[in-house]
């Protein structure tokens, strides 16, 4: 018995789209005492993922920090906040491992209770 086939030539057109992927250090930043204050802006037409952030008291006594994300750079409000009075010890780190995804134009926000607190923020921008 023959079997005949038909053959059909399909062309396909793809459209591939390469996104570049930088890992970094997003910020530092060593706030004045008691003032929300901007630590990462994600840029235009960039999407990050925040790994960390780390908050570092250098003084001898416990400070407190907030740590609040605002969706495209909106005023702070009560719902934006990660952290809000967490207490760091006297020389001491405290390390945020939060995997959080931004998009553009999306703001991390950091206060301390005492300018003797820096903030260091480390991810993966995609443009």
């Amino acid at each position: 018995m023959t079997v005949l086939y038909r053959c059909v030539n399909i062309s396909f057109c793809c459209l591939v789209l390469v996104m570049a992927d930088n890992l970094k250090v997003l910020g530092q930043l060593a706030p004045d005492a008691t003032t929300e204050t901007v630590l990462y802006t994600v840029p235009g037409e960039t999407q990050t993922t925040v790994s960390s952030i780390v908050a570092c008291n250098r003084s001898s006594g416990a400070l407190t920090i907030r740590v609040a994300v605002r969706p495209l750079g909106a005023t702070v409000e009560g719902k934006h906040y990660l952290y809000y009075g967490k207490s760091v010890a006297a020389n001491d780190s405290v390390f945020l491992i939060i995997g959080i995804t931004l998009s553009d134009n999306d703001i991390v926000s950091v206060y301390a209770s005492s300018g003797d607190m820096s903030f260091s923020i480390f991810g993966v921008e995609t443009s």
